[in-house]
């Protein structure tokens, strides 16, 4: 069953006040902390590749600390290739603030419209 008009205009409220209000809680809930960093990804990608080579070359030597070493780099290339920047927590803040300032106009229109309306039926 759909929203009637009044329900929407209220559903778009509360969403435009969560958007401003509590930025952490939709970051949180939307499991987004921004965009990937491609860059590290590939450093991270190549890190580990190095990494691995690092290990075969270890054991073909029969060096444990070179291939402590290699283990120790494919682990840091990992976790750089999954890593987030810090700054991209401020992006949903960023972004959040941005809809909320462009759904204003909107939302003045279907505040009229719905006033209109009112009018109409009471006349």
């Amino acid at each position: 069953m759909p929203l009637s008009e009044q329900e929407q205009r209220l559903l778009d409220e509360m969403e435009r006040n969560l958007y401003q209000h509590d930025v952490d809680f939709v970051a949180t809930i939307s499991g987004q902390r921004g965009k990937p960093n491609y860059t590290w990804m590939a450093l991270g990608a190549l890190l580990g590749v190095v990494g691995v080579i690092a290990v075969l070359v270890g054991i073909s030597l029969q060096q444990p600390l070179i291939g402590l070493a290699g283990f120790v780099m494919i682990l840091g290339g990992v976790l750089l290739a999954l890593a987030r920047p810090k700054s991209s927590a401020a992006t949903p803040q960023s972004s959040g603030s941005r809809p909320a300032a462009s759904k204003q106009g909107f939302m003045d229109r279907m505040n009229e419209r719905w006033d209109k309306r009112e009018e109409e039926r009471g006349r």
